[in-house]
């Protein structure tokens, strides 16, 4: 891999740049000097060969070095970078620029670039040395303890340390410390003076900033260029209403940044001639920015882009040309940035074409031609959003009810995300909610519903399709798909629509066939017009899977005795109908549904005009859906109400209840042989429905409900899995509307 810049695009050492530093990094942020000619090369010089050209996407870190993730960027020596960890430890390390090698830094000290090849300067507090970063070979070292008069440790540039030691007639003094033991006084101040501090400037000085006492009783900030060759001042100003950003200087400006109550300006001075001038910026904003000067560019950007939740043009970093007044965006987003010996900007940030690492602000090539940024090292992160990963499963199982929570996980969580799931048979859908976390991971909590929740979900083959918008406004709508299967076991005996809750089949008195689905106590979902002409049968029985398929049957004896199979779709609908067999106009009451035989498949329940129970086992084949009938036993007809509820009490066979004529309800417990145990009461008053239905499993929780209706109003019974006691409490179901109201249900 390479990292090279050709030689000729390489800054003259006495143009510089300066990023300034956040505060809580090392000292007062300021600029960073540029080595002598004599010096190392800087990190994109350290390879042999060019680096190659960007590709799309993040493509390109296959040719860069890496960079520590999480990392900023503090500093840039001759041949590798300073980087600080993210926080709390907020650890120092060294990054070597040619492979991305990572040395940890001591910890419990301070540290940063001087300008000057590839020292680092260290300190402790009560000593500071210049130490080599590729090899931690220590230059020289100043102790501040040792009550020689050197009090505090101020900061370093080129190949010197600067400290500030108290006078005894008040006031201080700043000195300045190199090789060979040799101290100088750069400038005494006097009494009231404080906060000083020095940071690297260009090569030939060193920046010192300090707060000095007006007559008014406040402070003004002012700064000082030092001569690192006679440690002697060279220029001084005052800056007014300023933030933490420090100043910035080159061989021909001195800039700094200005806060008012309503913008954020640059403003720039003309060292030759003293003239000042304020850029505007823009809108006064928490934080602060970085900024630096590059030959003609003044280069500009506002941390906190990538994860904000608003748009902010600040955001990007951007060059403003002070000849031309013209704007270049270099990067969407900028967190550090820090100069290279020879005065080359390197920033931390990232571009939604490269992606996130770290950038060389390259000058442009004459003719008036604006800067650009070049990818040198990478986390390998995208700038944009991206999906990082997801929770949803092949096949969700969504038997006994409930729902799933379903996860995506993006790259960051500033996004404004929606999720819709689609099954592919019916185009129905449901679009989940979520709210903004405080991670990358966005959940919503499906319910297992379709349009609104007001459908329970069908089984078969989902789409789900994600959409995240960046809050920020950086890189474009992020889209994802996939797939995934809803399935349950086992499949409700009167579902039709495939979806897991068992349907209620209503005929009107104009003979029109209503299938409304259930979901406990109600019949919330879908109800649709099944067909008409469902008046030429006098008996229409749910039955259950009998066709082998795996959703409901239905069968329908018309008024010539003659009983038809109808096999559900799978969708609500039925196919044409098929003949059973005639001779069905003997059966006074007809009863379905209920798996009586343990043997999988639903049975069916005739009583004939002489009050004999006869029982027709279920084959499974549609073809011929039943054997030849068993007789059951005789007494039947002081019944005028069979019902098949299935198991609804407690044992492996199917159940039946029965009402007499003076309304007592019944329970016929299945022994999985065809026959009943002796009855048992379970209730009275019964004779006020038209009439009941053996629903199913309406409200998930494994036992089969029962539905009744009067003319008046509908009722739902939960079941409770007690033969003893096997309905609960009744409530208030509903019934699709219809005028006029229902003649008959299955």
């Amino acid at each position: 891999m390479s990292h090279a810049r050709p030689a000729g695009r390489r800054l003259a050492a006495a143009v510089t740049v300066v990023l300034a530093v956040t505060a809580g990094l090392t000292g007062t942020p300021g600029p960073a000097q540029a080595a002598p000619p004599a010096q190392a090369a800087p990190p994109a010089q350290a390879a042999s060969t060019a680096r190659a050209a960007s590709t799309a996407g993040l493509a390109e870190a296959e040719s860069v070095a890496a960079f520590p993730a999480g990392h900023a960027i503090d500093g840039v020596t001759a041949s590798g970078y300073l980087t600080r960890g993210p926080a709390p430890a907020s650890a120092h390390s060294w990054v070597r620029a040619s492979d991305g090698a990572v040395t940890a830094l001591p910890d419990g000290m301070s540290a940063a670039a001087t300008g000057a090849g590839d020292l680092l300067a260290m300190s402790t507090g009560s000593e500071a040395w210049l130490q080599d970063a590729p090899t931690g070979g220590q230059v020289f070292k100043v102790r501040f303890e040792d009550g020689g008069g050197t009090g505090a440790y101020a900061g370093a540039a080129g190949r010197a340390l600067f400290s500030t030691a108290a006078r005894a007639e008040g006031g201080i003094d700043v000195r300045m410390h190199t090789e060979g033991d040799v101290t100088a006084t750069v400038t005494s101040l006097p009494r009231g003076y404080h906060a000083v501090s020095v940071s690297p400037g260009t090569s030939a000085h060193a920046v010192l900033t300090y707060r000095a006492p007006t007559e008014s009783g406040l402070y003004e900030y002012r700064w000082a260029l030092v001569d690192l060759a006679t440690g002697t001042l060279a220029e001084t100003g005052v800056r007014k209403d300023i933030g933490l950003e420090g100043i910035a200087v080159s061989a021909t400006h001195v800039a700094w940044i200005e806060h008012s109550s309503t913008e954020m300006s640059a403003v720039v001075r003309t060292r030759a001639t003293g003239e000042t001038r304020r850029i505007p910026l823009g809108d006064q904003w928490t934080g602060t920015l970085r900024f630096g000067l590059q030959g003609d560019q003044l280069i500009y950007g506002l941390p906190g882009g990538l994860t904000a939740k608003a748009p902010k043009p600040l955001f990007a970093l951007t060059a403003y040309d002070l000849t031309t007044g013209a704007r270049t965006k270099l990067l969407d987003h900028v967190t550090s940035s820090a100069l290279s010996p020879d005065g080359v900007l390197y920033a931390r940030g990232g571009t939604v074409a490269h992606g996130e690492g770290l950038y060389r602000v390259d000058p442009g090539t004459g003719g008036g031609a604006a800067p650009s940024a070049s990818l040198v090292a990478s986390t390998g992160e995208p700038t944009s959003l991206a999906l990082v990963g997801h929770d949803i499963p092949e096949v969700i199982d969504l038997s006994r009810g409930g729902g799933r929570r379903l996860t995506w996980t993006l790259s960051r969580s500033n996004a404004d995300i929606t999720a819709t799931l689609r099954h592919v048979r019916t185009g129905k859908t449901e679009e989940l909610q979520f709210s903004l976390p405080t991670s990358p991971e966005f959940t919503s909590g499906w319910g297992g519903g379709l349009n609104g929740s007001q459908l329970t979900a069908y089984n078969g083959d989902y789409v789900w399709e994600m959409s995240a918008s960046p809050l920020n406004g950086i890189g474009p709508t992020l889209t994802a798909s996939g797939t995934f299967k809803v399935v349950r076991s086992p499949a409700a005996p009167h579902d039709f629509n495939d979806n897991g809750t068992p349907d209620l089949l209503a005929r009107d008195a104009s003979g029109r066939l209503w299938r409304s689905d259930s979901r406990g106590a109600s019949l919330e979902g879908e109800n649709e017009l099944v067909g008409g002409g469902w008046n030429t049968y006098d008996r229409i029985e749910a039955t259950g899977d009998i066709g082998g398929a795996p959703t409901g049957d239905l069968v329908a004896r018309d008024k010539d005795g003659v009983l038809w199979l109808y096999l559900g779709e799978g969708d609500g609908t039925f196919a044409t109908r098929s003949r059973v067999g005639g001779g069905w106009g003997g059966y006074d009451q007809i009863a379905a549904g209920s798996d009586l035989t343990n043997d999988g498949r639903p049975d069916l329940l005739a009583t004939d005009k002489s009050g004999v129970l006869w029982l027709y086992a279920g084959t499974g084949d549609w073809r011929a859906p039943f054997t030849s009938r068993t007789r059951v036993g005789g007494g039947w007809n002081t019944y005028d109400q069979l019902t098949a509820t299935g198991d609804i009490g407690g044992a492996a066979a199917g159940d039946l209840v029965a009402r007499d004529t003076a309304g007592v309800l019944w329970l016929y417990l299945g022994k999985g042989d065809g026959t009943f145990a002796s009855r048992t009461r379970i209730g009275t008053g019964w004779d006020i429905y038209r009439d009941t239905v053996g629903i199913g499993d309406a409200d998930g929780d494994g036992h089969p409900d029962l539905f009744a209706y009067t003319d008046y109003g509908s009722y739902y019974y939960p079941g409770t899995g007690d033969w003893r006691a096997p309905f609960g409490t009744r409530g208030n179901g509903s019934l699709p509307v219809m005028d006029p109201a229902p003649t008959s249900l299955a």
